[in-house]
């Protein structure tokens, strides 16, 4: 299969652009999740703790984002080693956390802000920005594998990686580490 650059170019765009779609229904849940559990703790249990309801919050929807991502989103990257990519995961969020807590933060010391819908728009402000760092960080260190052989990529697969399916049709039959014609070549589980 001979590619053009443009055909490449045009493949790795329809795939950013799905991903980055996926990835905004799954953070417009955890978005929910995380602002809507704040402003329950902060007009409750936690109504003097609003960087701990914050924290807390952000850890819950954290748990979710990482699972939709993982399963959903970025499925045809997710890493083999499940370990470390959790611990990745679990970095970039913690950064994003202390994006969200810092403005909130900012806003309730430095900026004397002292009312809850004040503290709650620095809580969303700071989760835009932590969600912006977050997208960059999942795609290009968090889910960072080559594309496997889900068909709902296999076009995109070989137009990124010309080269890939024509190996496999050179292959030597019989041997089953060796893959056959018509089946997309899979990266190896490291």
């Amino acid at each position: 299969m001979i590619t053009t650059l443009a055909d490449r170019a045009r493949a790795l765009a329809s795939l950013f652009w799905r991903e980055l779609a996926k990835f905004g229904a799954v953070g417009g849940v955890a978005f929910v999740i995380d602002k809507g559990l704040f402003w329950l703790l902060i007009h409750g249990p936690m109504a003097d703790s609003e960087v701990k309801a914050q924290v807390l919050s952000a850890s819950i929807a954290t748990v979710f984002s990482w699972i939709a991502n993982r399963y959903w989103t970025f499925r045809h990257r997710r890493r083999a080693n499940l370990v470390h990519e959790l611990l990745m995961f679990l970095l970039i969020n913690a950064i994003g956390m202390g994006i969200a807590a810092g403005f909130v933060w900012l806003a309730k010391y430095p900026l004397e802000i002292s009312d809850r819908p004040g503290l709650f728009i620095a809580g969303v402000l700071g989760t835009v920005l932590a969600t912006v760092v977050r997208f960059i960080a999942y795609r290009f260190w968090v889910f960072n594998e080559e594309l496997d052989a889900d068909p709902a990529f296999a076009h995109d697969h070989e137009l990124i990686h010309p080269h890939a399916h024509a190996t496999a049709d050179a292959a030597p039959a019989g041997d089953p580490a060796t893959p056959q014609p018509g089946k997309p070549v899979r990266p190896t589980d490291q």
